[in-house]
């Protein structure tokens, strides 16, 4: 029986144990190659203006040693003679550069993408038109040029408006089936008052058929009525480009039916799982950092309930401890996200400005009953040598954020003067009743990955997609 899949790692080595043709519908929106870098936004909810930034990825492809094997890789193995040419075409034509990492490391994934969809399946490539017209002509040689069914324009407003440029304000959304026998189900919209009459008269198929013109007229392939996300609406949240539900609706009714399984293997904030589990359909989603797998974990539950291992599976996180020190190991920021996903703590630290976090590496809020302020646990974590200065550093924290409680989450266990030195520092009593909870507390890996959970009231807003509650007087988002 298939189960719904969160993965956590590189696709490219991800896509490979994926079955042949068991998808029907791709969606990705990879990291366009404009140049920069998106971080993910989280306000500093200390009454201050200043923003620290977590980056959520690169948006830009090196053209390193990883970039030259895998353009080997395309040379010496891909069975596709086009791609080979292509590619190497390309390399005499751009060099070296950047923008050749870009097509490459697209090109390796487009061609295991390839391989899983079914025959009666789609694919929808987001881009922007920095890079749509390169990634075309790799995904005309690998889909072929006759299942190339639709270039998508998606159109929005906001931004700003450049002095010496049109305002840029569309994405590209490239549409391919594998086959001619594709699943396709035609999204009406309302006539028009001056083209209703025409549109009844005129409106066929391509293939001659008459259309059901009772329902409207067959939307185009240039999309108006999906507006950006803005900081306004209930499904926004601080991560960088994240669409509109609406507009994975479309793509999802469009390209499957129920019980089918989309696919999304740059998933990011997880829009289209999210999506596809409201529309009933079966889902795989994949990303390279565990923020984002934090975010989508955080989203299903809030959203719809949904509770991992009960109604899906995640897949390549560290389950035990030996796995923690191995992401540690590999990574230690990857490993701060991973650890402060397991107590639902949204980072703060900024990637940017290594040693400038204040002694915070994230933070949970919460309500306790009286107030309608929101009450502060700053949280810590320690992969490494750990003594009994850094709880009293910790403590020194708590109380110069007026912290109601401490949170100190350690890989290594702690020592016995740590945890006296915790335990002298009291209890955080609640303002109604006679519910205490300590002021200062120790949790290990191991502990967290058996349920142990941090003792606080459990009226969490910190990772609610967007609620305001008042912090010294000022309006924060979460």
């Amino acid at each position: 029986m298939f189960k719904n899949k969160l993965i956590y790692g590189d696709n490219l080595k991800i896509l490979p144990t994926i079955e042949k043709e068991s998808i029907d519908l791709i969606y990705l929106d990879p990291p366009f190659q404009s140049g920069r870098n998106y971080n993910m936004i989280f306000e500093e909810k200390n009454g201050s203006k200043s923003r620290a930034q977590i980056k959520a990825f690169e948006d830009t492809w090196l053209w390193d040693q990883t970039a030259e094997e895998t353009y080997k890789e395309i040379i010496e193995e891909v069975p596709i003679p086009k791609l080979k040419e292509l590619i190497q075409g390309l390399r005499a034509t751009f060099g070296s550069n950047d923008v050749m990492a870009y097509l490459v490391m697209m090109a390796i994934r487009l061609v295991e993408l390839h391989r899983v969809l079914k025959d009666t399946g789609s694919i929808y490539l987001h881009c922007d038109p920095t890079a749509s017209h390169y990634i075309k002509l790799v995904m005309d040689v690998i889909f072929n040029g006759k299942n190339f069914r639709n270039e998508i324009v998606w159109c929005y407003a906001g931004g700003g408006i450049p002095k010496k440029d049109f305002p840029r304000k569309h994405d590209i959304i490239f549409r391919y089936s594998k086959t001619d026998n594709y699943i396709f189900n035609i999204e009406y919209r309302p006539y028009g008052s001056w083209t209703k009459t025409f549109e009844a008269r005129h409106s066929l198929t391509s293939g001659g058929e008459k259309l059901d013109t009772e329902k409207g007229t067959p939307i185009n392939d240039w999309w108006d009525d999906l507006p950006k996300l803005t900081s306004y609406q209930g499904e926004w949240l601080p991560y960088p480009t994240q669409k509109p539900e609406a507009l994975l609706e479309r793509i999802i009714k469009a390209s499957s039916n129920k019980g089918d399984v989309v696919c999304d293997p740059f998933c990011g904030c997880g829009t289209a799982i999210i999506v596809a589990e409201k529309l009933k359909r079966k889902w795989i989603g994949i990303d390279i950092t565990p923020l984002a797998t934090n975010v989508i974990k955080n989203r299903l539950k809030e959203r719809l309930g949904l509770e991992k291992k009960v109604h899906y599976e995640v897949i390549g996180e560290p389950v035990d401890l030996k796995g923690a020190e191995e992401l540690f190991n590999q990574d230690s920021y990857e490993f701060q996200y991973w650890a402060l996903g397991l107590v639902g703590g949204a980072p703060l630290k900024s990637e940017e400005k290594k040693g400038m976090d204040r002694g915070i590496d994230g933070c949970i809020y919460f309500f306790d009953g009286k107030s309608d302020k929101a009450k502060k646990i700053v949280i810590q974590v320690k992969g490494g040598h750990i003594t009994s200065s850094q709880i009293r550093d910790l403590k020194g924290t708590v109380d110069r954020e007026k912290a109601q409680i401490g949170v100190f989450i350690t890989l290594k266990e702690p020592t016995r003067e740590m945890k006296k030195e915790a335990v002298s520092s009291g209890y955080y009593k609640l303002p109604l009743g006679n519910t205490s909870y300590p002021k200062i507390q120790i949790l290990t890996i191991e502990e967290l990955l058996e349920g142990k959970k941090i003792q606080f009231p459990f009226t969490d807003i910190t990772s609610k997609k967007s609620e305001r509650v008042k912090v010294k007087g000022e309006q924060l988002e979460f």
